[in-house]
Parts: structure tokens; sequence; C-alpha cells
């Protein structure tokens, strides 16, 4: 089975596609917020403010294994790929 990456936008925090409303995080104001989705950010805040960025790798990593029924070496290949470009991780 063959990985397509989804179109975005994605959520600069886990990837995660935000495809509706309800996939958004909301910010300090309750407004949606349009960079992190529902799982990563609520009210301005990151629901894991220290989690790592390999951390994170894991845990996404994790989830694709577990959700989208895919070979642990292709998700992890995959993730290590993705997650780095996100906003959240880009190196200052």
């Amino acid at each position: 089975m063959k990985f397509e990456q989804p179109k975005g936008p994605f959520c600069q925090s886990c990837g995660m596609p935000l495809e509706k409303v309800d996939d958004y995080g909301t910010n300090t104001d309750s407004s949606k917020s349009d960079e992190y989705c529902c799982y990563c950010f609520i009210k301005g805040k990151f629901m894991e403010p220290n989690i790592t960025e390999e951390q994170m790798v894991e845990k996404v990593t994790r989830y694709m294994v577990a959700q989208m029924k895919m070979m642990e070496s292709q998700a992890r290949k995959t993730v290590k790929d993705f997650i780095p470009k996100l906003k959240r991780w880009q190196k200052e």
C-alpha cells in the first residue's frame, strides 16, 4: 500500500490534515487557529508544550500504524520526512 500525502492545510505541530472546521484548534480568543489542530492547540496553548520533535515523530508514527494500518517502517519514514518541515519544529 503506497501512502499518498493528502493536500494541505496541515497542523503545523503534528501534521494532521485540517479538513473540516472541527479539526482546527483554538486561539486565546476562541477563534479557530489557522495553523494547529484541535489535538495540539487549545485556547492559544499547546496541549503538550514540552513534547520534543522526536517524541512527536513517535506519537504520529504509532497513530499511523494503528489507525491507517501502515507498516511501521513506512510510517516512520513518512513522519520523519514530514514533521521537521512543520512550523513548530523549524529551527530558529
